[in-house]
């Protein structure tokens, strides 16, 4: 029992131990970082100063101090060291990659004359294989000899000098144009000589300004013309609406057109079929009245007038048939009245009941 507490408090210390090596490890690294920060802000501190405060940095460093006299940095002392560390490695970081760009540039400049070269290399060797060894390989030459081929090389040769002289005459134009640009710019910095620091420094401030303005305005052309464009595309969707809609109008406005003339019509008709119901009815309501007063006559006056009677009766059933047919005909076209005044958003034209004879909606 007492063995395995002891192996119990073992394990436990080199756990503890464990731990303890790890929280040395990280605070250790931590330090070191603070401390490579430090040196390298020293660094950047003494590449600034003059060579006397270079000499004696070495001896600073050298320097010993007792636990006693030693001063730790203040978080905002940190902080500060920190900042300007990030401000050099930003800077570093800026010129490394400038260099780095720079010299991919010309790495490519160097593979694209590389490859321009061996165009020309592979070129001259088609040519010279379509023009020698072609005709040798044929045998239809064979009666070449060297010195055409000499002299073949030969107007090679000559073409290639004289390409070689155009371009120095071209460099030396370009030559020329340097230096007068050159002293063109020695002027104006003569010229700019007299200005200071204060008015350079003004001059970048309204060059930073007008770049910042320039951007914006370009911005803003960008804009307005995303804008117009926009604008331009709904300008032609509208003008599409437009004429199919104004074509639209013309068919609905020759179709009420045409509706009007044939309700006026149809209001002729009515009119006329309400008079002959109207004499219909006076004519009914005269031979009723004398029916009611009517007395027994005579035999043959009976069946002439019985006679009189079944015609006039025939006569009021075609006319009331007439009428129920208009009246049939007037209701099919008083609805499609009507749906076609519901359709332009007016009201309903009143209908007249048959029995009744008023109107109503």
């Amino acid at each position: 029992m007492a063995d395995k507490t002891e192996n119990i408090k073992t394990d436990m210390d080199q756990n503890q131990l464990v731990e303890l090596v790890k929280d040395l490890k990280r605070s250790n690294a931590a330090l070191q970082a603070e401390i490579d920060m430090c040196e390298r802000y020293v660094e950047t501190f003494f590449e600034t100063a003059s060579e006397m405060e270079m000499a004696t940095s070495p001896g600073r460093k050298s320097k010993v101090r007792t636990p006693e006299r030693q001063q730790f940095l203040t978080l905002e002392q940190k902080c500060n060291v920190a900042q300007s560390v990030l401000k050099q490695m930003t800077k570093d970081l800026k010129r490394a990659k400038d260099h780095s760009e720079r010299e991919l540039d010309n790495y490519k400049a160097t593979l694209e004359e590389a490859d321009i070269h061996l165009v020309e290399v592979k070129k001259e060797c088609c040519q010279f294989d379509s023009d020698i060894c072609k005709a040798l390989r044929d045998k239809k030459c064979l009666t070449m000899t060297a010195e055409k081929v000499i002299r073949y090389i030969e107007d090679k040769i000559r073409a290639k000098e004289n390409l070689i002289e155009k371009l120095h005459r071209k460099n030396t134009a370009l030559l020329e144009h340097k230096k007068k640009l050159q002293v063109k710019l020695q002027q104006q910095e003569e010229m700019c000589e007299g200005l200071t620091v204060l008015d350079l420094e003004q001059l970048k401030l309204e060059n930073l300004k007008t770049r910042k303005r320039l951007d914006e305005l370009n911005l803003e052309h960008s804009d307005l013309k995303l804008l117009a464009a926009n604008t331009f595309q709904a300008l032609n969707s509208n003008k599409k609406k437009l004429l199919t809609l104004k074509h639209e109008s013309d068919v609905l406005s020759s179709d009420i057109a045409l509706r009007m003339k044939l309700l006026v019509k149809i209001e002729d008709e009515t009119k006329q079929a309400e008079e002959e119901r109207n004499k219909a009815e006076a004519l009914n309501g005269k031979l009723r009245g004398q029916l009611a007063s009517y007395h027994v006559p005579h035999v043959l006056q009976y069946i002439k007038v019985k006679e009189s009677h079944s015609q006039l009766q025939k006569s009021v059933k075609e006319w009331e048939r007439k009428v129920e047919i208009a009246e049939m005909a007037l209701k099919t076209y008083t609805k499609s009245w009507d749906k076609l005044r519901i359709a332009a958003g007016a009201r309903p034209v009143p209908t007249r009941h048959a029995d009744s004879g008023l109107y109503g909606f």
